[in-house]
């Protein structure tokens, strides 16, 4: 399984600081210097060569996710924190976009949407709304977060005030300490909807 965009795997260096490469590279080398460990080090814990290392350091790399789950053992962290951009307020990711890994064997794809932090706890909800009313919540407790995959229909969905549109595929992530919305826009619109609170 191999980290790219949804089109299909980056061979050359990072197109720029927030791509999949760009991430992984940034995240090894903080996770890396965070335990003292010199690249070589690393590379020999992880069973990597010295130059393989190097490459995913320079943003240059492909890992596989075996490769990934190599480093994230050594390194003592899930494999989400070497792929995952830092939180936002409002994260967007839209249908075919987002730090996608692939499969060596088979056509086999996996795009990581969110994380949940230490100590947190997550519910999971299918929602199935009609076109009307828009369903307005008030604020839930503080820290809390919401996650939407929109999966059929289109919708409108955040915080009121930045609310963003939605397609069937697109994925949401946003502050539910704040008041916020779900409009569907589009009969049976369905998605899931996760609340994580701390």
């Amino acid at each position: 399984m191999s980290i790219g965009a949804e089109e299909g795997p980056h061979h050359g260096p990072a197109e720029d600081a927030t791509g999949p490469s760009a991430l992984v590279a940034l995240a090894v080398r903080r996770e890396r210097e965070r335990l003292g460990l010199t690249a070589s080090d690393l590379a020999k814990r992880a069973g990597l060569s010295k130059s393989t290392l190097s490459q995913l350091e320079a943003g240059n790399g492909n890992p596989s996710i075996e490769t990934l789950w190599g480093l994230a053992g050594v390194l003592g962290v899930p494999v989400s924190r070497l792929i995952e951009p830092p939180r936002q307020g409002v994260t967007v990711v839209r249908a075919g976009q987002g730090a996608t890994v692939r499969a060596e064997q088979s056509d086999y794809a996996a795009t990581l949407l969110a994380t949940c932090p230490p100590a947190a706890r997550r519910d999971i909800y299918r929602l199935v709304v009609q076109p009307g009313q828009p369903h307005e919540s008030q604020p839930h407790r503080p820290g809390t977060v919401e996650h939407l995959l929109l999966c059929q229909g289109r919708a409108l969905a955040g915080p009121i005030g930045s609310a963003v549109e939605l397609s069937a595929g697109d994925f949401i992530s946003y502050p539910a300490d704040v008041p916020h919305l779900f409009a569907a826009r589009e009969p049976d619109t369905s998605a899931m909807l996760i609340i994580e609170t701390i």
